[in-house]
């Protein structure tokens, strides 16, 4: 377990019409073992900032520190978990799991390492499969496994749920939890859904543009530390009450309009903060 220190990070990118800030000066203290989730709308800067945390980019201002030291470029002590699974076609599961492991690794301890998570990640009788033959959270548990190979200090998580069904997103959830307990890892969490936020991190992180300032990059305008202990029930009234204040926080309307009924159907009714318990069982994703 490593600490990760953003101090003052500003990043900004060069476009046709000039320069354009993404983020706008960014503080965060993340301690060894914590779970941060960072939470905001498509184009807050979430991703760039993990890039930043992992070493994948640079920052234009500021500094990123993993146990003081200064990241200048990527960084053994991390590993990363993207939206997509990434793994190679032509690979197995087990080898894909083996790119993962340290380069020092020998080949029976790396043998013994890979059967050992894809145990973890209930995959042991799928090692000889090829990407092609399993589905799309079978590939993201063997991404998650891969990138448990090398123990790292701090675990990067780009949205890796986002592309898996409501449920198999639920399920693979409750298996980081059950990982992360039995392997403590600092992690940083990149989501649009508040409810996974509410479950998985131990703080969240809101990430927002001031509408006052909208060429200014985006900056964290609001810290909620969970104070529920893991593993949390889903319907747990303290969750749902966080549910709606981060809702707020976020701009998402408590009802939705007739208009939003009409374009994305009345499924979607549900996804809006209700006023018991039941608002901690549905999943809100912003936009």
């Amino acid at each position: 377990m490593s600490s990760v220190v953003l101090d003052g990070v500003v990043r900004t990118f060069d476009t046709a019409r000039g320069s354009h800030e993404v983020l706008g000066g960014i503080d965060l203290h993340i301690a060894p073992g914590e779970v941060v989730a960072l939470l905001g709308a498509s184009g807050s800067g979430k991703s760039t900032l993990l890039r930043l945390a992992g070493g994948l980019d640079r920052p234009s201002a500021g500094a990123v520190r993993i146990d003081g030291d200064l990241v200048r470029g990527i960084d053994a002590r991390t590993a990363f978990v993207f939206q997509e699974a990434r793994l190679l076609p032509w690979r197995s599961l087990a080898a894909n799991v083996a790119l993962g492991l340290p380069r020092d690794t020998d080949r029976a301890t790396g043998r013994a390492r890979v059967r050992e998570l894809l145990a973890a990640v209930h995959l042991a009788d799928f090692a000889d499969h090829r990407p092609r033959g399993v589905s799309g959270g079978m590939a993201q548990r063997t991404a998650l496994a891969r990138a448990l190979a090398r123990n790292p200090a701090v675990l990067l998580l780009d949205e890796p749920f986002g592309a898996l069904d409501a449920l198999t997103r639920l399920r693979m959830q409750d298996l980081l939890l059950d990982l992360l307990r039995d392997r403590p890892t600092t992690v940083l969490l990149v989501t649009h859904d508040v409810e996974e936020s509410l479950i998985l991190a131990d703080r969240v992180a809101l990430l927002a543009v001031d509408s006052d300032q909208p060429d200014h990059g985006a900056r964290i305008v609001h810290e909620l530390t969970v104070p529920v202990p893991r593993p949390r029930d889903r319907g747990d009234p303290r969750l749902a009450a966080l549910r709606v204040d981060l809702l707020d926080r976020l701009g998402v309307p408590r009802h939705p309009t007739a208009s939003e009924v009409t374009s994305h159907g009345p499924q979607n009714v549900s996804d809006r903060p209700a006023r018991d318990s039941r608002a901690a069982t549905g999943r809100v994703r912003v936009r």
